[in-house]
């Protein structure tokens, strides 16, 4: 009977534990594969253009400041991230000598980037959400 009790109260703990360490983060708190990942490279989750070997980033510093490489040109920022809410405001972008496909795709992810108002990070991946939701993949290398 002690013993069905002890191997019972072993069973129980180890499994609370267990439940304890995965599920259990203290308030304000975040795991760093949850948080926004401020100073790095997010590369736009799409093949490059033919004819190219470049794929859009982003990069958004913890003061808002934020770099865009767009399909030909580049443009900066400015960034406001909170828990689950982003707004992107671009600037300008600097003109670049491309074809009028990539100069289209520019200015349409610069629209789609301007209207996005959600974020949520699931590992190496941030997705943002809005009219058209993008992926960026967080560069590792």
């Amino acid at each position: 009977m002690l013993y069905r009790r002890f191997a019972c109260g072993l069973a129980m703990l180890m499994t609370g534990a267990a439940l304890g360490s995965t599920v259990w983060h203290p308030v304000g708190t975040a795991n760093a594969s949850d948080s926004f990942p401020f100073g790095s490279e997010l590369m736009l989750d799409s093949a490059p253009m033919r004819g190219s070997k470049r794929v859009p980033m982003i990069e958004i510093e913890e003061d808002g400041a934020a770099s865009i490489d767009l399909w030909c040109s580049s443009a900066t920022a400015q960034a406001t991230v909170s828990d689950a809410a982003i707004t992107i405001v671009p600037g300008a972008p600097v003109p670049g000598q491309c074809e009028p496909e990539r100069q289209a795709r520019d200015a349409d992810l610069l629209a789609a980037l301007a209207q996005v108002t959600g974020w949520r990070r699931k590992g190496e991946v941030v997705e943002l959400s809005g009219p058209t939701p993008l992926r960026f993949r967080l560069m590792t290398n």
